[in-house]
Formats: C-alpha cells, structure tokens, sequence
C-alpha cells in the first residue's frame, strides 16, 4: 500500500503574522503605529549570518531582537570527541579574524593542566616560543582591528577607510602566511609550542612593515576618527553606560569605550606580558557621551597603536637575547602525550574583540577532554544590542551593530 504525499498549502490570513521562525513579537503585541522589520540574515552591515527583529515606531527603534543560529557548528561536540591537540583548527573558526589569539589561549590553557606552562617562561627555547607567540598574536589584533574599523566606515558610507585598510590587513596576511601556510586559519600555535620557527628575514621585514604602517594609522585617525561625519554620526550614539556593560558581561573594547581599564593582558599577567610596556586605552567622552560608539572605535585606534608597541619590543628581544639559533627547536616542549590530571579548569585570554574563556573538565585517562566550553565575548557583546539601541533612528542602527563588531563564529560557535 502506498502512501499519498500532501503539501501543506499556507494561506495568507489578515492579522496572522507568519515568519520561518519564531518571533519575540508578534501582531497582537504591539502597540498602535508600531511595525516589526526583520534586518537579516542576508543584510551586508549584519556582519554574517545575523537576524535582528527591529520594532519601530515610525523612524525610531523601539527594541531590537537578535536571532542566533545560523552559524552553529557544533564546536563544543567537536571539542569533546577529539584529542587537545586536534582541536585546534576549530579553535581558530572561533572568531576567524583572531585566529592566533584564539590558539594562544586555548594552547595555554592545556599547558596549565599539564604544568609545563613555567617551562615555556624560563627555558630559553621557551621563551622564544613565547614572545613569537605574543609577536603573531598582536599582529593578527592588528589584522582584526583593521578589519573592523574598516568595514565600520563601510557601514556608515565612507568608501576609501575601508580599501585602505583592506590594503595594509593584506600585507599583515601575508607575514602570518610566511609564518603559518595559511592566511586566516594558521593552527601554528601548538600544545607547548609551534609548529616551526619564524622564516629566516621574518623579523626585518616585520621591522619594516611596522615602520610603514605608522604614519598609516595617523592617515587613519584623520581620515575617519576625527572626520566631521563620521563623529556626527557615532558621538551620542548608542551610548553604553558602564553599569549595563559590566551586568551584560561586555568585554574587550566595547567594556573600555566605556571607560574601564580592564585588559586580560593586564590584570591576568599571562605569557610574556608582564615584561612589556603598553598601555589600556579607554574611553573618555572627547567627542559625545562616554560610551558611545566614537569611543568604541576610538580604543580600537589607540590599541592598534599599542600593538604596534609590543611587536616591536617582542622583535628586540627576538633579536637580541632570544635571537635564532640552531640549537632551537619550536616543538622541544611539545608533550608527545596530552592526558591532564582530573580536574575542571577555565582559562582567558584577551582576543581582539573581548575576553575569550575556555572550561575543560579532564578524567585523567583520557586524551580527549570531557567537556570543552567556550566563552565567547561576542556573544555577551551582542546580548547587549537592546539596551543600546532603544530611542534611536533606524539608520544609527546600522552604526551601532557595526560599533559591536561581532563575528558570528564566535557567537553561535
């Protein structure tokens, strides 16, 4: 006996509304002159795959709904059916901008659990691990930030900020490719090491390109930050005051546009930090409220500034005390076997969009953790869209999602 296939027929119906998922709000919720507009998935200044349920009145946004999910690819599942050492490559298609970042600490971590993490600071060979580690992962910061303010200016209708910054990310690309293979998504950082030592002439031609990119960054800060219209359109605009930053768990630029001076790199003190010079730019208010979405992309400047700083003192110390030899070896503290002692443990790291966070729980016989969890601070980043942007016009809506800089790996993960 065979079955008869039917197709379900959708009728229109006044007053039903019908989405493909569900909405926070429907027809019947709203009030007199009140419409609901979906931006996204589709929509270019979503940056990804993002739905927000826009209420309006009119020109004025009443709330905004995220939708999350499209993304998903199960990394924590992955995480906990591999062994460490392979989970890497997902590690980095976390936030895929800060893919180094991403490795520094999720590779600290796993070397906390097994204590070799004071061998990687006092060795020789581990040292210079150390500080190539730090060098890539401020110049990947670098390659974020850019990206960011770029596209940010994309969004608000200014063309050439974001060529010239697609220009310089392009040669920043390229030192990591020297560096890893890879342009984007390296897995160069290893469990207790790298994958290799820097090419020979890597250090000179990053002096260089360093040399190059600062009077770029000041072509930067006059072409957009301290532009009429870009300051028109960001001072006193989805003002984040500091109480609502910290209860939604904000962090990275998004806490310090709003003027507190909180840096992983600071107050946790891991790797080679504590050894480096740089300072915490925050907020202050030059050109609107403190914590609007100026600010944000100010501290993002002032930190592409500070990043500078540390590759150049990462590549004194990588030419100087901790210069090449032919005696070093990359993967000498590799363990050759990963299996933690029992315990639960959480490791963070500031990646350039927040505080990155990562909870292992290890039975002690295995490779393989039991449970991998990631924090992703551009999930909490987002959480906070609501509060930001009820009162504003619609078209500030765009800047202020672009002000986030969210990257959706990270946040549906």
């Amino acid at each position: 006996m065979t079955e008869r296939l039917t197709t379900v027929q959708y009728e229109y119906q006044p007053g039903v509304f019908q989405a493909s998922e569900p909405n926070k709000y429907t027809l019947d919720t709203l009030a007199p002159g009140e419409m609901i507009l979906n931006m996204g998935p589709q929509h270019p200044s979503t940056h990804g795959v993002l739905r927000f349920e826009v209420v309006t009145d009119g020109e004025v946004v009443v709330d905004v709904v995220p939708h999350l999910g499209y993304l998903h690819r199960c990394f924590e599942k992955h995480a906990e059916s591999l062994p460490y050492n392979q989970t890497i490559p997902f590690v980095d298609r976390l936030d895929y901008m800060g893919a180094m970042n991403n490795e520094h600490v999720f590779c600290m971590g796993v070397e906390r659990m097994l204590g070799i993490d004071q061998d990687l600071l006092t060795r020789p060979d581990g040292r210079r691990v150390e500080y190539i580690r730090v060098l890539v992962a401020e110049l990947n910061r670098l390659a974020s930030h850019f990206v960011a303010l770029g596209t940010y200016a994309l969004d608000i209708g200014a063309y050439t900020p974001f060529l010239w910054m697609m220009r310089d990310r392009e040669h920043l690309q390229r030192l990591l490719e020297w560096v890893s293979g890879a342009r984007m998504l390296y897995n160069y950082i290893w469990i207790g090491g790298l994958y290799y030592d820097l090419p020979v002439g890597f250090e000179e031609r990053c002096g260089e390109f360093l040399k190059y990119l600062k009077p770029k960054l000041l072509e930067l800060q006059q072409l957009v930050i301290d532009n009429k219209i870009f300051v028109q359109r960001t001072a006193n605009v989805g003002v984040l005051p500091l109480p609502v930053a910290i209860s939604y768990g904000c962090t990275g630029p998004m806490l310090r546009g709003s003027g507190l001076r909180y840096d992983l790199r600071r107050i946790d003190n891991y790797s080679v930090y504590p050894e480096l010079e740089f300072d915490v730019p925050i907020g202050e208010g030059k050109m609107g409220t403190l914590g609007d979405c100026w600010d944000r992309s100010y501290v993002r400047v002032q930190e592409c500034w500070e990043s500078v700083r540390i590759a150049e003192q990462c590549l004194t110390q990588l030419t100087g005390d901790l210069k090449r030899t032919r005696d070093f070896d990359p993967q000498a503290l590799v363990p050759k076997k990963i299996r933690p002692k029992a315990q639960e443990f959480y490791i963070r790291g500031e990646i350039p969009k927040g505080e990155l966070g990562f909870f292992f729980r290890a039975d002690g016989r295995s490779d393989v953790p039991f449970r991998c969890r990631a924090r992703s601070c551009s999930y909490h980043n987002l959480s906070v869209i609501g509060e930001i942007s009820k009162g504003a016009m619609i078209a500030d809506l765009v800047a202020i999602i672009g002000s986030i800089d969210v990257v959706m790996g990270e946040v549906d993960r």
